[in-house]
């Protein structure tokens, strides 16, 4: 493999990170909307706070990564992605601020009305995020964001059949993740109450993500067919493995075995991601922008993969750290 294609994986690497941690996050925001008033939700709240407090600054390091590794070794498609999808790509970006902020200032907060005001920021912003998020993927996949700047329509490029399909995809498995996630830290801190709550979350979740699904086969088909040829072509395998994990996650959900629906819900939505890359790979932007063409000079990727692999080395045992030593302390409420 050259670096171009190792750098590529290493991205995706990280895509998938972002999605399977910083996406369970936003999706705790989801149910944290859901929970209740101040009274009936507390417990819940207080739940999704302990599980997102420590992490959810560190899990937007791979939002942080992937973007540098994209702006270095592919910055024509950086560019074209940049300029064409600005609009929700800035509305992800005030959704991220706007979800930090109200997360911390509704922990410092006393006032009944400060804490309806800054926990419905921290809910809106925990959907909306994602949903604008899936709609750039959508947007790309779907071939809406040709090589140059500021070549595609700026509007029609996201607001179109498969990015809306992408955004309510993104919210959805978001709100899975964490349904599943919380299962297993509720019965840890011996709230069977709660672990049943987030089980039939959970078990929601999925149903109403599976006949999103679905329903998007024909959406592919009609408005992305080279995304759809690839998908039910040499990605098949990969889409259904996920779709296999799916059913077993739902299956192990049932069963209440909520340690082991962890990593099957995680492979079930990794998959996701790794079939649209094997279906349109070795395209980033569709039709003509490959990864070879769009690669940054030789020097520049030699130099970046092996500055990646180091920082790598030390990051990744330094989250697997941080995340063993938050998953043995009890909620505060």
């Amino acid at each position: 493999m050259t670096a171009a294609q190792w750098l590529l994986v290493i991205a995706w690497l990280g895509i998938t990170a972002y999605a399977l941690l910083g996406g369970a996050d936003f999706g705790g925001g989801f149910w944290d909307a859901l929970a209740g008033g101040p009274q009936r939700g507390s417990a819940q709240r207080g739940l999704i706070e302990h599980a997102i407090g420590p992490v959810w600054e560190a899990n937007h390091v791979w939002l942080i990564f992937v973007l540098v590794l994209f702006w270095t070794c592919f910055p024509l498609v950086f560019a074209s992605v940049a300029s064409t999808l600005y609009i929700p790509l800035t509305l992800a970006a005030f959704g991220i601020i706007a979800r930090g902020a109200a997360f911390a200032f509704r922990k410092a907060s006393t006032e009944l009305w400060q804490l309806r005001l800054f926990g419905g920021a921290f809910a809106l912003s925990s959907i909306l995020t994602p949903f604008f998020l899936g709609t750039v993927a959508g947007g790309v996949a779907s071939g809406r964001v040709p090589l140059g700047i500021t070549r595609g329509h700026i509007v029609e490029s996201w607001l179109n059949p498969t990015s809306i399909l992408g955004g309510l995809l993104a919210v959805g498995t978001t709100a899975y993740l964490a349904a599943v996630y919380l299962t297993a830290d509720a019965r840890r801190h011996g709230s069977v109450e709660l672990a049943e709550t987030f089980r039939r979350r959970g078990l929601a979740a999925a149903v109403v993500t599976g006949l999103l699904v679905l329903g998007g086969v024909a959406v592919l088909r009609a408005d992305a067919p080279r995304l759809y040829a690839g998908l039910t072509g040499r990605a098949l395998p990969v889409a259904a493995l996920s779709a296999l994990a799916g059913v077993v996650s739902v299956v192990l959900l049932i069963k209440r075995r909520y340690v082991l629906v962890r990593i099957t819900a995680a492979l079930a939505v990794a998959a996701v991601l790794w079939g649209w890359a094997v279906a349109q790979y070795p395209v980033l932007l569709p039709p003509g922008g490959t990864v070879s063409r769009t690669a940054a000079e030789p020097g520049v990727l030699r130099a970046t993969l092996a500055t990646t692999i180091v920082g790598l080395l030390l990051l990744v045992p330094s989250l697997i750290w941080l995340f063993a030593l938050f998953q043995t302390q009890r909620p505060t409420r």
